[in-house]
């Protein structure tokens, strides 16, 4: 099969959907892959890394797309890349189509097949592709929040750990998930006094089993998040449902119940975010104020450390990839239930049910296609 892995183009996007040592794998399997010229260079791999193992380079994105069966992304393709789509082209990436109806439609229109990273889902219902991104978002959100409440960025100018004989900062994390966890790990460590929301009681009681003593467990409801966002000094947005819309847990007027100076870092702001006042930012002009409250929506925070989240993603991503070079979409998804529940479009319908609902689109069986 023939595998196209284009330099990603969405604004400080440096990771890439194919590190050399897959390329090799993949050739090796018997398969060309062909890489636009740099598109390695953000994380740390030469072209000459991927010609090293038998990897063609391509000059443009246009070759890539046109020489590819299957093309692998880190990102939804953004709105100058949707000319390249095509009927008879596989795409393996993020997409997020439940949060942007503009790019659904563009993709059902083309007839591409669709298969998303982030609905990939094990029979114990974890999100294989999404976690190791899941991890560097949950961490990176404190990493930044942290930042974000210093003075000079218009926060509180409240040090997250505090020091001897001054308290320190109070994290509020919305959703006791992967990203949820990390980012509890990150602020925890930090000294900060944090609280994790879930609705999930079982969740809850694992976590605190988990977590060190300056973290506590909160049962996730409208009082109790009024009541902790309040006295908060940093927000962490990490609530998720897969394939689909995050929930609004935060309401315009409820920011005038929190610090001025206060930081908000929603990390479900790829599926829409669950502050309603949240929209996506990028890493170039990251912030923005609402009522006093600052909002950190940057919509692909991993890729600001592009080399630790190209690694940790392709180790996911790969052995599904080969799947699909190996056997075809169809045979692919057929022999693994996981993959075929990333199946999110084909031939210009929705397989995934959570897209469907988004906009009010029909939805067909995944079986439909793969049998």
């Amino acid at each position: 099969m023939r595998i196209g892995v284009p330099k990603e183009i969405k604004t400080n996007e440096n990771r890439v959907a194919l590190v050399p040592a897959g390329a090799e794998t993949l050739i090796g399997a018997g398969h060309e892959v062909f890489i636009e010229t740099t598109a390695g260079e953000g994380s740390g791999f030469t072209d000459a890394d991927y010609r090293d193992v038998g990897a063609t380079i391509v000059p443009d994105a246009a070759t890539a797309w046109s020489s590819a069966e299957l093309l692998l992304k880190v990102k939804e393709p953004i709105e100058k890349e949707w000319g390249h789509l095509r009927r008879d082209l596989t795409l393996f990436t993020y997409f997020h189509f439940a949060a942007d109806e503009k790019l659904t439609k563009a993709h059902l229109a083309s007839g591409a097949t669709c298969i998303a990273y982030e609905t990939v889902e094990l029979p114990t219902r974890e999100l294989p592709l999404l976690t190791p991104m899941s991890e560097v978002a949950g961490r990176m959100a404190v990493q930044e929040g942290a930042k974000y409440l210093e003075k000079l960025y218009g926060g509180r100018g409240v040090l997250l750990g505090g020091v001897p004989g001054v308290a320190p900062a109070k994290v509020v994390i919305l959703g006791g998930g992967v990203v949820g966890t990390n980012a509890a790990k990150m602020a925890a460590g930090m000294g900060a006094k944090v609280v994790i929301l879930d609705l999930s009681l079982e969740r809850l009681r694992y976590l605190s089993d988990v977590m060190p003593a300056n973290v506590q467990l909160i049962h996730s409801n409208r009082h109790n998040i009024l009541e902790q966002i309040s006295t908060a000094d940093l927000v962490v947005g990490g609530v998720l449902i897969p394939g689909a819309k995050a929930p609004k847990l935060i309401r315009k007027d409820d920011l005038k119940r929190m610090r001025p100076g206060a930081v908000i870092v929603d990390v479900a702001v790829d599926q829409g975010g669950c502050v309603e006042t949240i929209h996506a930012t990028t890493h170039e002009h990251p912030t923005y104020t609402v009522d006093g409250v600052i909002h950190y929506g940057v919509a692909n925070m991993p890729g600001g450390v592009p080399r630790t989240s190209t690694l940790a993603l392709t180790n996911a991503t790969l052995p599904y990839a080969v799947q699909l070079a190996n056997h075809g979409w169809k045979k692919a998804l057929g022999a693994n239930g996981a993959l075929k529940k990333g199946l999110n479009m084909s031939a210009g319908q929705v397989t995934y049910q959570g897209v469907a609902d988004a906009f009010g689109m029909a939805c067909v069986s995944a079986d439909t296609f793969v049998g």
